[in-house]
């Protein structure tokens, strides 16, 4: 029962949103299924840390969801900024088992025991501009995140975070959600959305007392991460 993570598949098999127009991506839809296959069991779980599809709505998403359903494993799916097809707890619940796609599960308030983790996490913000949209998200992220880690804490077990937006980073942190990390005892948390020369910049490695590793699709070479065995 194995735990693993990888953010930004953005898969598109239901919309026109080809990835191989970008360096690295050529082929990548068989190079994350073969990986996948060769890593995750049927009894192990993995994350999906955002941009899990290119879709705009939950019909649209329906062949992306077909193919990570038929993939080994339970998925746990955080939402990334690119994830426009994500709405209401129940509306995605009623439309993964009107499908049948009982494999998936959605990180929303709420947390997943694997093995001896508590998984939760949420999206995270990027204070960029810092107007007062960017507070009013980055408040509303930081809330749920909370929420999401307290759920964790009472699965029991050690409480890991997933986000999609990189909680630190070159320029700084994002303070909001990082002192949520840092009060509620959350030492380990896993982060997207960073690629090509972005992702070489990233803060991995300890900071703050909490050790941060990036886990986007092409960073990982469309290979699922080990978290804990």
């Amino acid at each position: 029962m194995s735990l693993f993570v990888i953010g930004d598949t953005h898969l598109s098999f239901g919309s026109s949103k080809p990835m191989d127009v970008f360096e690295g991506w050529a082929g990548f839809e068989e190079k994350l299924q073969s990986n996948w296959r060769a890593r995750v069991g049927p009894e192990d779980t993995v994350v999906i840390a955002g941009d899990f599809s290119w879709a705009m709505s939950l019909e649209e998403a329906a062949a992306d969801f077909r193919f990570l359903h038929a993939l080994p494993g339970r998925k746990l799916l955080v939402k990334g900024n690119h994830d426009y097809w994500w709405t209401t707890m129940a509306k995605m619940d009623a439309f993964k088992d009107a499908n049948g796609f009982g494999s998936v599960f959605f990180i929303n308030n709420n947390a997943y025991a694997a093995g001896g983790i508590a998984v939760c996490g949420t999206r995270g913000w990027l204070m960029e501009e810092n107007t007062p949209q960017d507070t009013k998200m980055i408040r509303r992220e930081a809330g749920r995140l909370r929420a999401s880690v307290r759920a964790a804490k009472q699965l029991g077990g050690e409480p890991v975070a997933f986000l999609h937006y990189p909680p630190v980073g070159p320029a700084g942190a994002c303070e909001p959600i990082l002192s949520v990390l840092a009060e509620e005892g959350v030492t380990r948390c896993y982060y997207g959305h960073l690629h090509s020369a972005s992702a070489a910049r990233a803060v991995t490695g300890l900071y703050g007392g909490i050790r941060f590793s990036l886990i986007s699709g092409d960073f990982l070479g469309f290979r699922p991460a080990l978290v804990e065995e």
